[in-house]
């Protein structure tokens, strides 16, 4: 059972290159994509979904694209505000807001309150990193030491988990990454540890339900051990 599913969305752009497409257009595309795998997700009984939008490097993109991005981003919210009521889908941001446009995080802000009593979460991951969520852990950690609030030789696993972003949020069970790319781009490196991992050649633009249930299947497969032997080797 997948509690907690992940997907680095990859492929946009080589979607709407492929097409002679701006690179914009693909990301609409992308946008109607979130839309199906939202609704794969309730019929599969999965509780998280967790976005991989917009990391940190991402900033560093043609302003134009950005600019764009963050357009899409806010028209998606608008538009899509009325489904996540539907399906009673609560929206939260995990990353650096303080990175985002006022426009964009008044809207983020307004849409995660509206949706605040629902129990299924979608987890948008905006101007977020791996690397710079750990490190936002450990000024936390090390801000409540230098005031006297915490013995440096008791920080453990737990004491840096719950210094991340969303601590209350489970790991993920399964990250998925389309376009065929085989790494995690950054992606939820404390959360990732052991998760599974599915990579498939389909561009998000382009996945559909037989995509969906593809990663699933495959999950199914797997043997968890989290470090441990399998129960065919004890």
């Amino acid at each position: 059972m997948i509690r907690h599913l992940a997907i680095i969305m990859d492929g946009n752009g080589r979607w709407a290159k492929a097409r002679g497409l701006p690179r914009s257009e693909g990301h609409r595309a992308g946008g109607e994509t979130v839309r199906r795998v939202l609704g794969y997700c309730r019929d599969a009984g999965i509780q998280y979904l967790t976005l991989y939008a917009f990391s940190v490097e991402n900033w560093s993109r043609p302003k134009e694209e950005v600019e764009a991005l963050m357009h899409l981003l806010v028209a998606y919210l608008s538009g899509e505000e009325k489904m996540l009521h539907e399906n009673r889908v609560r929206l939260r941001i995990m990353g650096r807001r303080s990175d985002l446009p006022p426009a964009v995080n008044a809207e983020l802000a307004r849409v995660e309150q509206a949706t605040a009593g629902y129990e299924r979460q979608l987890i948008l991951c905006l101007s977020y990193g791996g690397r710079t969520e750990i490190a936002h852990a450990a000024q936390a950690l090390a801000t409540l030491a230098a005031q006297g609030k915490l013995d440096p030789a008791t920080i453990d696993e737990a004491a840096v988990a719950k210094h991340l972003y969303l601590p209350d949020v489970p790991d993920p069970d399964l990250i998925v990454r389309t376009s065929g790319e085989l790494r995690l781009s950054n992606f939820l490196l404390w959360q990732a540890s052991y998760a599974e991992l599915y990579v498939t050649q389909t561009l998000w633009p382009d996945f559909r339900e037989a995509d969906f249930q593809a990663a699933l299947e495959a999950f199914s497969k797997r043997d968890r051990r989290y470090g441990g032997l399998s129960q065919e080797k004890r």
